[in-house]
Order: C-alpha cells, then sequence, then structure tokens
C-alpha cells in the first residue's frame, strides 16, 4: 500500500514525544482560516510512497530517536489515507517505533476510527468548542468531528491537544471556557495553545488563493495561558 507523501521533517521536536521523523501527508478536506500549508490542500499532490519506504526511512533514523521518540503522521490530513496510515503504523510499531497522528478529527469512517485507535498517541486540533464555530473556522460539516470526540473518551486514548489562538477568532475567557468544556472525559495528556501567525500567507500568494485569515491577529500572552 502507498502513502501520498507531502514532505518529511527528520528531527521534529514539537510534534509529540522526544525527536520524531514527522511525515506530512498530501490531502485535507478543511479550509481552515489561520492554515499555513495550502499546498497541502490537493489529495492528488505530493509523492506516492510505499509504506515500507517510510518505514525503512524511520528505522534509518532510529539511533537518532532515542527511548521516547518515533514517528508522527502529520498533514495536510492523515485521516484522508486511513488505510494506508493504519499499515504504516503497524509495521512501525513492529519494529518497536512510537506513532503518533496529528490529525484535525475531521473523518469519522471506520477506517479512520481504526487509524486513530491503532496510534500511540494522538495529537488532536481544536478548530472551535462550538459545532457553528467549527464550520465558521473549517468551512466543513462539525458532525465527523464531534463523532471522533465521542470516539476518543469512549476509547480513552492518550490526546495531546493543540489550538491555534488568534484575537478577533478565539482568545477571549468565554471561549477557553468552553475549550475546557469541550475536553471534558477526555484523556488530555497536554494542551498547547499555539499563536496565530502569518507564516504561510506568501503560499496562498503563490497559489493564487484568497487568504480567509486575514481579519487575523496574534493573540497576547494572557490569552494563551490555559
Amino acid at each position: 500500500m502507498n502513502l501520498r507523501v507531502h514532505s518529511y521533517e527528520s528531527f521534529g521536536a514539537v510534534d509529540g514525544p522526544g525527536i520524531r521523523l514527522v511525515v506530512f501527508l498530501q490531502g485535507c478536506p478543511l479550509r481552515c482560516l489561520f492554515c499555513h500549508n495550502p499546498d497541502t490542500w490537493p489529495a492528488e499532490g505530493g509523492t506516492e510512497t510505499p509504506v515500507g519506504e517510510v518505514v525503512r526511512r524511520a528505522l534509518r533514523m532510529r539511533p537518532y530517536l532515542g527511548r521516547s521518540g518515533g514517528v508522527t503522521f502529520s498533514g495536510g490530513e492523515p485521516l484522508l489515507q486511513a488505510e494506508a496510515v493504519l499499515e504504516a503504523t503497524r509495521a512501525l510499531q513492529a519494529q518497536g517505533l512510537h506513532v503518533a497522528l496529528d490529525t484535525s478529527g475531521a473523518l469519522d469512517t471506520p477506517a479512520a476510527l481504526a487509524a486513530l485507535d491503532a496510534a500511540d498517541l494522538v495529537l488532536l486540533d481544536v478548530k472551535s468548542p462550538t459545532p457553528e464555530g467549527f464550520r465558521a473556522v473549517t468551512g466543513a460539516d462539525p458532525a465527523p468531528y464531534w463523532n471522533v470526540l465521542a470516539h476518543l473518551r469512549a476509547t480513552g486514548k492518550p490526546l495531546w491537544v493543540r489550538q491555534v489562538v488568534a484575537q478577533g477568532l478565539n482568545d477571549t475567557p468565554a471561549e477557553k471556557a468552553a475549550t475546557r468544556a469541550l475536553l471534558e472525559g477526555l484523556n488530555v495528556q497536554r494542551v498547547d495553545r499555539l499563536p496565530y501567525h502569518e507564516l504561510g500567507v506568501h503560499k496562498y500568494e503563490a497559489l493564487g488563493i484568497p487568504y480567509r485569515g486575514a481579519r487575523l491577529a496574534p493573540p497576547s500572552k494572557e490569552a494563551l495561558a490555559w
């Protein structure tokens, strides 16, 4: 089975525990206001890569990964390629490697849920604590995301939660309280509130895509506190 790979990061230090090989997969169903990788959106892009090649690349890196490191599948949205991600996850785990899945949780197909179940750790993006806010931020149906949250509660899967915080979007105390309520019952081991930035705006210009996040601004330090 093949994965459609956008790119790799060989010494990732923020996408899960330890040092990690981060595999950025091609394709995403969301169009988030603050996305800084619009080049990952088209599902037909990237490089078609056998699962075995990804495993071999990870094994070559094993001396640098240490005891706590491993492989993280990111994107784009890795659940768009859930069957191949599941195969890769099992192959990597068979070699004793820790596997994390960085996802928006926007797909609730049986294959997507199986890939979530197989991962050692899920890095879950929180787009908004309400269905209306999710639709406004992503342009997508919020129902699958809420189904994924229910599944993660039921399974107790270990989670690192990530949330991009922007002034004019979700930097209020009320929004923070709603996010805390959303996370109740989940096995959350870490929360990272990430400041909005405009580092990817030039990609929109190069691709000729209108940038929907132009009204946003970086948040205050106080707003980032959890």
